[in-house]
């Protein structure tokens, strides 16, 4: 700490983390490391399957590919500095904090807004198949993948900015797993009543707005299986789309719970629970969903397999 005018000014922090595990840090460090090393590898495993095999060189895969790529930069953000964490090295600039809530969110806004191009992908494979290769080719494909980037880099930027002006001269520990806006709101000294309440309209908007594209999306995708007479029929054209739907609700769920709220009053432990699922857990999730629900990634992984062994 630096001290100015009697007044102590935070220069870094102490994310305490998992600090009340009692003699559990290293059965965590080797699970969360586990988890890690599988996240990383399976993510790229998605990479490499859509990339070396031309058959999935469709809108479908490509969004598939980024995904996981995102993902792996997501789960860096965070995980890493968890791990060192673990090993009592608990210490981060405040410069480094910052850094780590832009990324966590720019980060987490790409991936809202890719899973919301997703859906459109979806909508327009099933709903208007006639109209379909003309609409989603390969330029309209990164063009929204590109605008999800956008939308991400500057999503975070106005809360970043009323953050950056709070001052911090009490604790400086962080009672969260890693750096984030409302465990650093609780430390400022200053007043948070307009960094609370622009976090929750930004957030609110962020979130219901990809929200509400994804609901009118499969509500017209529901309307449009239902009209095909055969049940096979029927179910060849939803399973596309359950693999998303699952992510979907796995990631919008936890992300909802945890920053739609004008209050900062929830437990310590219900915000570890909350970020470790939608940093961690669904992170890990995304490549065995869509290997294991995805017909042509499953007989892709057979043959591999079969070869090997």
């Amino acid at each position: 700490m630096i001290t100015i005018s009697n007044q102590s000014l935070v220069t870094h922090f102490i994310i305490l983390g998992f600090s009340d595990l009692n003699g559990m840090q290293v059965l965590l460090f080797t699970l969360l490391s586990i988890i890690y090393i599988f996240t990383l590898s399976g993510n790229v495993l998605v990479i490499s399957l859509i990339c070396t095999h031309h058959h999935l060189h469709f809108p479908l895969y490509i969004f598939v590919a980024i995904l996981s790529f995102l993902e792996i930069w997501y789960t860096g953000v965070t995980v890493p500095k968890m791990l060192t964490n673990l090993l009592n090295e608990k210490l981060i600039s405040y410069v480094g904090c910052l850094l780590q809530i832009y990324f966590l969110h720019c980060l987490g806004i790409t991936e809202t807004y890719l899973l919301t191009a997703m859906a459109y992908d979806r909508y327009m494979a099933i709903c208007n198949p006639l109209r379909y290769p003309s609409i989603m080719t390969y330029g309209s494909c990164f063009q929204l993948a590109a605008s999800c980037w956008v939308v991400g880099l500057f999503g975070p930027l106005a809360q970043i900015i009323l953050l950056s002006r709070l001052s911090f001269c009490g604790s400086n520990k962080i009672e969260h797993i890693f750096c984030d806006f409302t465990p650093l709101m609780n430390l400022a000294c200053s007043d948070t009543s307009l960094n609370v309440t622009v976090d929750f309209a930004i957030n609110s908007f962020l979130l219901f707005l990809a929200f509400a594209c994804i609901i009118t999306s499969y509500l017209k995708i529901i309307s449009a299986v239902l009209k095909i007479k055969t049940k096979e029929g029927r179910k060849k054209a939803f399973s596309t789309c359950g693999a998303h739907l699952t992510i979907v609700l796995l990631f919008f769920g936890s992300v909802g719970f945890m920053y739609v709220r004008l209050t900062n009053n929830n437990s310590v432990n219900y915000d570890r629970v909350m970020a470790v699922i939608y940093s961690v857990l669904t992170p890990m999730c995304n490549p065995i969903i869509y290997s294991l629900r995805n017909k042509e990634i499953k007989e892709i992984l057979r043959k591999k397999f079969s070869k090997l062994f």
